[in-house]
């Protein structure tokens, strides 16, 4: 017990291990229904990827994902700086901005498919739909952010308003932006693979359904598989961006030395 509190890792490896077991146990006994084995399915994985049969589906899930996330962060970036910066636009628009992100991108599905039909454009529209608002909400939350002393010295110096963007309002903001950047892109990916189940829409999300349509069920949870590494190394990625990125900032310097 004192080696699992010194290392977060062993913890987090042995509890991945017992739920294996749980798991193979409990497909073994048949307490689980049709779940396959976790043998099973590391075999259907291997089988996935050796046939070449996942990276044109991964291939397309990307391409959604990346789309609607570059999106997202250039309207969300662009729509949050001047409602925080203007606290009486932001007091006009904080009821329509708490209904819109309040909606689940996937109603939208049958209007979507109707206006633009069930392809890639489709699925980028959902899902930046469900990703624009984090990015939205945590640029008007940096833009609040600034300190009202260096707001006020920046303005009795007449500083230019390109100026106090530029070196103040950017340099708080930052850590927010990056944060709303983060859950963006698990937003995307998670709206992105599952628009391609409901449509479908190729990609991932529809070898998922196919696969269950089929019978192949351990080829199934293969893909579901393959989607949680994905998201998994998504989420890693950023994360080590965002230290990199702003290894400068405060914040960060004081979670480094922690």
């Amino acid at each position: 017990m004192a080696q699992l509190r010194r290392s977060p890792r062993v913890a987090q490896v042995a509890v991945v291990v017992a739920l294996l077991v749980l798991w193979h146990l409990g497909a073994s006994l048949g307490g689980l229904g049709a779940v396959p084995t976790p043998v099973e399915v590391g075999s259907a994985v291997v089988l996935v990827i050796a046939s070449d049969a996942v990276w044109e589906p991964l291939g397309i899930t990307l391409a959604g994902w990346a789309i609607s996330l570059v999106l997202a962060v250039v309207v969300g970036v662009a729509a949050g700086f001047p409602l925080g910066m203007n606290r009486i636009a932001y007091r006009m628009s904080v009821f329509s901005l708490d209904f819109l992100r309040t909606i689940p991108a996937l109603v939208l599905v049958p209007l979507v498919v109707l206006l633009y039909g069930s392809g890639l454009q489709s699925t980028v529209l959902l899902a930046f739909f469900g990703a624009v608002w984090a990015v939205t909400m945590q640029a008007i939350y940096g833009a609040h952010d600034v300190d009202r002393v260096a707001r006020d010295t920046f303005r009795s110096f007449r500083t230019r308003r390109r100026d106090t963007i530029t070196l103040l309002l950017v340099p708080t903001a930052l850590p927010y932006i990056a944060t709303g950047i983060r859950l963006a892109a698990a937003i995307c990916l998670l709206i992105t693979i599952s628009a391609q189940l409901v449509i479908p829409a190729g990609g991932m999300g529809e070898q998922i359904l196919t696969s269950q349509l089929g019978g192949a069920v351990p080829e199934m949870y293969a893909y579901i598989f393959l989607c949680g590494v994905l998201g998994v190394a998504v989420n890693a990625g950023f994360r080590r961006l965002e230290a990199l990125a702003l290894a400068w900032h405060p914040s960060y310097r004081k979670r480094s030395a922690a």
